[in-house]
């Protein structure tokens, strides 16, 4: 996969993008990484890709002619990319939606900062993603998030292909709990299960475990979540009724 960067500050990404996974990525030639510097595709000596809103207002936005200009080369440069941007009124983000994005071959983000993003360059995208209902500095961090969620998916990323299926919210419950040596610490013990060497009981106990901890920590995940019917009996015995919410 191909992912392009857009921002006015592609120095951002060098610490996440040349350290663990992205940079085994990168290395087993699953990841080609390119971050672009917006700056570049203005015309003015002081490089200016802001300004002040039309009808007054706090703060700047970012103009939209640099964003079209690099787009239109960005994009010419190999197969044409799936676009994406950072912006607060976008789908929430989830592993459904990074999953999504993993089959793609090539994606670019655009990312914003100041007050906003001149809202016809939006006619640029492909798909507007969001994080949550709250407010970051940049969309540099933002992309680096959902990057990071996506590449973790692509084939030979993690070199175990079962990791990416056990961790949380692949089937809709959270992860279960994990544990190494020793097997007490400070009185708390490893539970006893995960040492027999039962495969079968082994995987019994973390399914039940996935699915308890979802119902305490995370119930609203639990309507849509991939579970047996013999799975949602167990959610009974711990006096949920999913039925009551339908």
């Amino acid at each position: 996969m191909r992912i392009d960067t857009l921002s006015t500050f592609p120095h951002m990404y060098d610490s996440v993008m040349g350290e663990s996974i992205m940079k085994r990525a990168q290395a087993c030639g699953a990841l080609d990484f390119h971050a672009h510097d917006l700056r570049d595709w203005t015309h003015d000596r002081h490089r200016t890709t802001d300004d002040a809103p039309y009808g007054g207002g706090q703060g700047l936005v970012m103009k939209c002619e640099p964003i079209f200009e690099a787009y239109d080369d960005i994009a010419s440069q190999g197969d044409a990319p799936y676009t994406i941007f950072l912006t607060p009124t976008g789908q929430p983000f989830d592993q459904g939606v990074a999953t999504e994005l993993a089959d793609k071959s090539r994606l670019l983000f655009i990312c914003g900062h100041y007050e906003g993003i001149d809202e016809r360059a939006y006619t640029l995208a492909d798909r507007c993603i969001s994080l949550g209902d709250y407010v970051l500095t940049s969309g540099e961090l933002a992309s680096m998030v959902v990057i990071d969620a996506v590449v973790r998916l692509l084939p030979g990323v993690l070199g175990d292909e079962g990791s990416a299926v056990d961790e949380s919210f692949y089937d809709g419950l959270l992860e279960y709990p994990q544990y190494t040596r020793p097997a007490e610490y400070r009185g708390m013990a490893v539970p006893d299960v995960l040492l027999s060497g039962n495969h079968a009981r082994i995987d019994e106990w973390r399914r039940r475990q996935s699915i308890e901890r979802t119902a305490h920590l995370r119930p609203d995940l639990l309507e849509c979540a991939n579970m047996t019917q013999a799975e949602r009996a167990f959610l009974l015995s711990l006096g949920i009724d999913l039925s009551e919410g339908a």
